[in-house]
């Protein structure tokens, strides 16, 4: 039987999904986490707790330059932003990413 997951929980895989979404279409699969913030609120979404839950999956990794924050995804979070790898706690993308 499938397992059943809380609203919240529901949320906050939509949200990773978001976020390796668009580190996966940024030039060079990094950004800043003002700019990730910026992208994530537009889609009613936060970042800094996301971020360091990814790193621990090892779906991005996060450098600290000064007080900015840069994350960039990894060759294993790039596979999960599009649909080759399934991670619980990640939405998985829908078709058409």
């Amino acid at each position: 039987m499938k397992e059943k997951r809380t609203f919240a929980q529901l949320q906050s895989e939509n949200r990773r999904c978001a976020f390796l979404r668009f580190l996966a279409e940024d030039a060079d699969y990094a950004m800043n986490t003002s700019l990730l913030q910026s992208a994530l609120d537009a889609v009613g979404h936060g970042v800094n707790a996301d971020a360091a839950w990814l790193e621990e999956q090892g779906l991005v990794s996060c450098e600290d330059l000064g007080g900015i924050i840069v994350v960039k995804i990894t060759q294993r979070g790039l596979d999960v932003a599009e649909g080759r790898a399934v991670i619980p706690g990640v939405k998985r993308p829908g078709p058409g990413f």
